[in-house]
C-alpha cells in the first residue's frame, strides 16, 4: 500500500509510479502539458495502478474531444478487465464509478460521486480538480464555489497545493457573483504561486465581470511571463486579454493577437476561443472572411457526433461567419436527430435540447439577417444559457447576439431592458454605453445617443490610462 503526496492511500502502485502520479497532479493543477507524460510514466511503472488509470481517464474525458474520450474509454475498459474491482479501496471504487458515469455521458452523476469523495477525503486533489471541471462544463456556479469551499478547511496554507485550491475557489466565487471575495482569494492564490494560471484566470474573470478592463490589461501585462507561455491554457488567457482590448477599442491589437496566438488552435477549447472572439467582432460589423474561412475548416473533424453542446455553438458560429450556412444547418439537423431519441442519463442530450439547439438556430438566423427570429429563440432562454456550460464571460456572446438582434429588429422594448440590465451591472463598460447610444438612435434621440457615445469614449480612454496604454 502506498500514499500520495496528500496522505491518501493507494493500491497497486510502485514507489516510482506514485512519484510520477504526484508529479502528474502537480502538472494538472498548473495546466501544463507535462501532465500527460507523467501520467503515462506512472502507468508504465504500474500498468494496473488504479488511481493512475483513473487520472488517465479523466485527462481523456475532460478535454471535450470525442477522439480523446474514445481512446480513454478503450484503455480504461481494458484496465477494468484485468483487475478484480472488488479488491479496490473504497475511494478508488468511487473514482471508478465516477469515471464510468462520465464515460456514459452522465456529467451530473459524475459530479455527485466526486462530491461524495471530496466530502470523505477533502484532500483528494484529483477529485476536487475533476469535479471543478465538471461544474464548469455544466455551468453550475453554486458547485463551482461550494465544491472547493467545502474542502478548504481540511487544508493548511503550507500544503503544496493549497494555493491551487484557492485559485479554483476564486473562480467559483466569481461565477457565483462574489467579486470582492473572488479578487481577494485569487490574488492570494497567485501570491502563493505566481504561475498559477487558473488563479490568474480567476482574477481576470473578476475584473471582466466588473468591467474593470483597464485594470485587467495592467494585471495581465504585469504578469505576462507567468501566464502567456508554457501551459495548455495560454490561448484562453490571450482570449481574455483580447476581451479587455476590445473594451478599450483597440481592434488592431485584438487582430494581431488573434493572428499570432488564436488562429492556429489545436483543440476544441482553443477553436471555441477563436470563434467567440471573431463572433464579437462580427456582431459589431467587423467582418473577417479569411480568418473565418480558416477557422471553419478546422471544425468538421470534431463535429461528426454529438458530444458537448457548448462546442456545437462555436462550430456553428464559425460556419456562419465563413458564410457556410448549409454546413451549420447540417450540424443542427444532426443534433435534432440526436435529441429526438431519449437518452436517459446523458447530460449533453438535455443541454442540446434545452439550450444548444435554440442557440445554434439563433446564430444561423442572425447570419441570415432574420433578427426577429433570433430574439424569439434567445429571449426565452437568456436566463438559463448556463445549462450548457462555460463561464459568464463566454456565454456573454449569446447575450450580445440577443441584444444586437433586438436592436436590428427594432425590438426597442427588449433592447431597452437588456441595455438597462447591462449598464446597471457594469456602468464602466464602453460596450454597454455604445449599445445605449444605438438604442437612442433607434428612437431618434440624437442628444441621448451623443451623451452615451461620449460616456463610452471617456470610459475607454480612462481604461487605457489605467492600463498604461497609449491614448
Amino acid at each position: 500500500m502506498s500514499c500520495d503526496q496528500h496522505g491518501l492511500a493507494m493500491s497497486g502502485a510502485s514507489a516510482a509510479a506514485v512519484r510520477h502520479y504526484d508529479r502528474a497532479i502537480d502538472e494538472l493543477l498548473r495546466f501544463r502539458a507535462e501532465v500527460d507524460a507523467e501520467s503515462g510514466a506512472a502507468l508504465a511503472e504500474s500498468p494496473d495502478f488504479p488511481m493512475g488509470n483513473v487520472l488517465a481517464a479523466y485527462l481523456g474525458l475532460l478535454t471535450t474531444e470525442v477522439e480523446d474520450a474514445r481512446t480513454a474509454r478503450v484503455r480504461f475498459e481494458a484496465f477494468l478487465r484485468r483487475i478484480d474491482a472488488t479488491s479496490l479501496l473504497p475511494r478508488e471504487r468511487a473514482h471508478v464509478a465516477a469515471v464510468r458515469a462520465l464515460f456514459g455521458g452522465d456529467y451530473l452523476t459524475c459530479g455527485e460521486l466526486l462530491a461524495g469523495i471530496a466530502a470523505e477525503h477533502p484532500r483528494d486533489a484529483l477529485a476536487l480538480a475533476a469535479g471543478h471541471q465538471i461544474d464548469f462544463f455544466t455551468g453550475d456556479a453554486r458547485m463551482l464555489r461550494d465544491r472547493i469551499g467545502g474542502a478548504l478547511n481540511a487544508w493548511r496554507e503550507e500544503d503544496r497545493h493549497f494555493g491551487h485550491l484557492l485559485g479554483m475557489y476564486a473562480f467559483g466565487l466569481e461565477e457565483a457573483g462574489h467579486y470582492d471575495r473572488s479578487e481577494e482569494v485569487g490574488l492570494r492564490a497567485v501570491e502563493l504561486d505566481p504561475r498559477d494560471v487558473w488563479g490568474i484566470h480567476a482574477v481576470v474573470h473578476t475584473y471582466e465581470m466588473q468591467g474593470r478592463f483597464g485594470e485587467g490589461l495592467r494585471y495581465l501585462d504585469a504578469r505576462m511571463g507567468d501566464w502567456s507561455t508554457g501551459t495548455f491554457f495560454n490561448v484562453h488567457s490571450w482570449w481574455h486579454y483580447c476581451l479587455y482590448a476590445l473594451e478599450s477599442g483597440d481592434e488592431r491589437r485584438v487582430l494581431a493577437i488573434y493572428d499570432a496566438v488564436l488562429a492556429d488552435g489545436q483543440s476544441c477549447m482553443e477553436l471555441l476561443d477563436a470563434a467567440a472572439l471573431l463572433w464579437r467582432l462580427h456582431l459589431e460589423g467587423s467582418e473577417q472572411p479569411e480568418r473565418w474561412r480558416v477557422l471553419a475548416e478546422a471544425w468538421p473533424p470534431r463535429m461528426g457526433e454529438p458530444f458537448y453542446a457548448f462546442n456545437d455553438m462555436h462550430a456553428v458560429m464559425s460556419y456562419v461567419g465563413a458564410g457556410r450556412i448549409g454546413e451549420a444547418e447540417r450540424l443542427i439537423a444532426g443534433r435534432e436527430a440526436y435529441v429526438a431519441r431519449p437518452r436517459p442519463g446523458v447530460t449533453n442530450h438535455g443541454m442540446t435540447l434545452r439550450v444548444g439547439l435554440p442557440v445554434c438556430r439563433a446564430i444561423v438566423a442572425f447570419g441570415r439577417g432574420d433578427y426577429e427570429a433570433v430574439v424569439e429563440l434567445l429571449h426565452p432562454i437568456r436566463h438559463r444559457v448556463n445549462e450548457f456550460g462555460g463561464s459568464h464571460a463566454q456565454r456573454d456572446a449569446v447575450q450580445r447576439t440577443l441584444l444586437e438582434a433586438a436592436l436590428r429588429a427594432g425590438r426597442r422594448d427588449v433592447a431597452r431592458v437588456l441595455v438597462s440590465e447591462r449598464i446597471s451591472v457594469r456602468p464602466c463598460s464602453p460596450y454597454n454605453w455604445l449599445k445605449q447610444a444605438a438604442l437612442a438612435d433607434t428612437i431618434g434621440d440624437g442628444a441621448a445617443a451623443a451623451v452615451a457615445r461620449t460616456r463610452a469614449r471617456d470610459l475607454a480612454a480612462g481604461g487605457r490610462r489605467i492600463a498604461g496604454s497609449p491614448e
